[in-house]
């Protein structure tokens, strides 16, 4: 038991990734003792409750006259279903019709539920506010307690340095590309961010640094990576700043996907993920399912929110959820989307890749992933299926890389990623506490 019980308040954006991040670390905190309060979004009502924490419920839009607030995650799941199109563009073009829409969403919600969230830091009365997301909430900056960002995406998100532009997929090793991209950048987000930080200085919160719509925090800041693919060496970051090497929670198997692997032929066991959003896009995974039937390996395919309209075959076996820190330490490759969490965890458990990335930093996963060597990135909606088939091929036999992994993984779960954290946040907690 800890000298002194924190009270610590997260707010994680609705997403699976940051809300899962938020969860296991939420979970060490529980464990020692702590109190720990959810803020979160209402479609998540009862699931984080039956983990153990308290919830407080935070509607990000108001409800259509007459009818019930909307879920969230419906609410993405239709807004990726309705511009799926523009995955296939460029990701310079991407910055129009998807990025900026995106935050333009986010913002929308951080300022519908500013009011909710002061009343909700009123009445929990934290000691530490732990914000995972990419847009900022002033409520949670100006709580008078111990602030802590974390940063569950591709840390290019955390700017400076000479590295590539966030969401441009651009590679490391040369800069061609860079300036167009911010430029573009700049154009078609820069009234957007004017607003909001206006907005968010007459709510008492400090400027926002130029183009970004998160602040640094003066107290901790945390970031998900592992060391032997971050951009450290050119991207130097202050004191307050921590990297995870990962940041994997504990997860129980409640679909019985594991026992049905037994019903599938033999062969290297490969897991397929596009994540909750990724997913909704039907006719990339009708592809995909199509494409992957005609190897002689096996594949856990998670369906997601779409799971009844796709039809595996018979080297298939799938669920709309998986508990995918269950499944990753069994199989031979993983083909992902390259979102933060799935990337990190799997090199994590030291798995190789096929990354087919769809928007947003997916593509620097895949970028990084790919130039330093430990996976192959692929044209998500072009690849070919002999493109397709050669990567996995090349992954599954490549000894020299499995050896490379299996350090690699030792390594990265040799830094308890989550516990670090735990203690991270309690130091923050404690410092503010003490007279």
């Amino acid at each position: 038991m800890p000298q002194v019980p924190l009270t610590v308040l997260f707010m994680p954006e609705s997403a699976y990734g940051p809300t899962n991040n938020c969860v296991g670390i939420g979970t060490v905190l529980r464990r020692r003792g702590h109190r720990v309060v959810f803020a979160a979004e209402s479609s998540w009502r009862g699931r984080l409750s039956a983990q153990g924490f308290e919830e407080r419920m935070v509607d990000l839009a108001p409800p259509p006259e007459g009818s019930p607030a909307q879920d969230a995650g419906q609410f993405w799941r239709d807004f990726v279903r309705d511009t799926a199109p523009t995955f296939r563009r460029p990701t310079i073009e991407q910055l129009a019709t998807f990025v900026q829409p995106t935050f333009q969403a986010l913002i929308e919600g951080a300022m519908y539920c500013e009011p909710r969230l002061r009343d909700i830091v009123a009445e929990v009365e934290p000691d530490v506010v732990v914000e995972d997301n990419v847009v900022s909430f002033p409520a949670l900056m100006t709580s008078g307690c111990a602030f802590v960002r974390i940063v569950s995406c591709n840390p290019l998100e955390i700017r400076g340095g000479r590295t590539p532009p966030p969401y441009s997929g651009l590679p490391t090793g040369s800069e061609e590309g860079w300036e167009e991209f911010r430029s573009e950048f700049d154009r078609t987000h820069r009234s957007t961010w004017e607003a909001f930080d206006a907005w968010v200085q007459h709510q008492g919160a400090p400027p926002l640094p130029d183009l970004e719509f998160m602040h640094t925090s003066p107290d901790l800041n945390l970031y998900v990576y592992p060391e032997s693919i971050d951009y450290t060496g050119a991207r130097p970051l202050d004191a307050t700043w921590h990297r995870l090497d990962s940041s994997v929670r504990e997860e129980a198997d409640d679909t019985g996907i594991l026992e049905r692997l037994d019903t599938l032929p033999q062969g290297a066991l490969v897991y397929l993920s596009l994540g909750s959003l990724g997913s909704a896009d039907v006719g990339l995974m009708r592809r995909l399912i199509g494409l992957l039937a005609a190897t002689p390996y096996r594949f856990i395919v998670s369906l997601g929110p779409c799971h009844d309209q796709l039809e595996l075959a018979q080297n298939m076996v799938g669920a709309e959820f998986l508990p995918q820190t269950k499944i990753l330490p069994l199989v031979d490759l993983v083909i992902t989307h390259g979102g933060n969490n799935t990337t990190t965890e799997a090199l994590h458990f030291g798995k190789p890749m096929v990354v087919l990335p769809l928007f947003w930093d997916q593509y620097d996963n895949a970028q990084r992933v790919h130039e330093t060597g430990l996976g192959v990135r692929l044209d998500t909606y072009r690849c070919t299926r002999e493109q397709l088939h050669t990567a996995i091929d090349r992954l599954l036999h490549d000894a020299a890389l499995r050896v490379r992994l299996a350090d690699l993984s030792r390594q990265i779960q040799s830094g308890e990623g989550v516990a670090r954290a735990a203690d991270l946040i309690e130091a923050a907690g404690s410092h503010r506490l003490a007279p």
